[in-house]
């Protein structure tokens, strides 16, 4: 019954979200938004044991927000419909921006390697190569991720294209905005000849370990890779109540910690959602992203030609890496 009131709450949300609705919560109600980066039938699956936890923890009444789409996320957040959640790099630095958040914590890589790669999957046996895809004949589809995603478009852009002057809009046939689930599913299908995507993503279908997860995991390859990109924020608002923000910082600290069967139990549960405990973070822990963004602006600055775009873009990266040198320093 819990499960169902559960997807219930997330399924009201997210209507209450599409009409504009800005009431914020109950005191003792806890708004919690997920990115779904797969299906949201999956998240709910993978997430409610975890929200279900904190509830009974927290005394809060935690209702859940299932997102795909990164801007409904942090408007959520914005017009506080939300109170704290899961964001990827991209959408947390927007939300810190935009809509009044704060870094406090990030999950941690299951594997041991603290973060994940985004990746250009191909179809196994098609013959594609990354030369094949820099080509730009303008004769394959592909798949790229929202336009707030890290792995699924700032990534790819920052490290792989922009640095060549490409325009994945007139470099290929068509290009088409999903999540990486969908990209997945796609590439293995053959609907389209290459996407983008993540090593957590594709980590965590072969989790499932189902009849079409093997076959699409046996059926996809890997033709490029980006730098170690850091693992995903959680953010809740800055003026939460500090009250609620202790209690949930008490519960998130603490969750899968420790020996015993308790333990044990909340471990496997963090593992469906892909993490180890979760571990504290700081707006610091944004600086890669940022430094992404700025690169990115800065290669398309000199596309452009705009000395003036030039200027600013160079100052904004310099900026961000006088802030990693002594944060690395410190």
């Amino acid at each position: 019954m819990r499960r169902l009131r559960l997807a219930a709450a997330a399924f009201a949300l997210v209507l209450a979200a599409c009409s504009g609705g800005g009431q914020e919560a109950a005191e003792d109600t806890l708004d919690f938004s997920i990115l779904s980066a797969e299906s949201r039938e999956s998240a709910i699956g993978d997430w409610t044991p975890f929200l279900e936890d904190m509830e009974k923890a927290t005394g809060l009444n935690v209702r859940p927000f299932f997102g795909s789409n990164y801007t409904a996320l942090i408007e959520a957040m914005r017009f506080k419909q939300t109170d704290v959640g899961w964001f990827t790099n991209q959408s947390g630095l927007e939300a810190v921006r935009r809509a009044g958040g704060e870094v406090f914590a990030r999950s941690v890589n299951p594997s041991g390697v603290d973060g994940y790669e985004a990746v250009i999957i191909v179809r196994k046996g098609s013959g594609l190569t990354l030369d094949t895809l820099l080509a730009c004949d303008r004769g394959l589809n592909f798949g790229m991720g929202d336009a707030k995603s890290t792995s699924g478009t700032l990534a790819p852009m920052t490290y792989l294209f922009a640095p060549r002057g490409i325009d994945p809009n007139g470099c290929f046939k068509t290009v088409r905005s999903a999540n990486h689930e969908a990209n997945l599913f796609a590439v293995g299908a053959g609907a389209l000849d290459a996407a983008t995507n993540n090593t957590a993503s594709m980590e965590r279908l072969a989790m499932l370990e189902t009849p079409l997860a093997r076959s699409t995991m046996e059926r996809v390859e890997i033709v490029w890779r980006s730098p170690r990109i850091p693992e995903d924020p959680m953010i809740w608002r800055k003026d939460l109540d500090p009250e609620i923000k202790r209690k949930v910082a008490d519960f998130l600290f603490s969750y899968g910690t420790g020996e015993g069967p308790e333990a044990e139990r909340q471990r496997a549960i963090l593992r469906r959602i892909q993490t180890l405990p979760f571990a504290p973070a700081d707006a610091t822990h944004l600086i890669p992203v940022r430094e992404m963004e700025a690169t990115r602006d800065l290669l398309e600055a000199k596309k452009k030609g705009d000395p003036a775009a030039v200027a600013a873009a160079e100052a904004a990266l310099e900026a961000v890496r006088q802030e990693r040198a002594a944060l690395e320093a410190r």
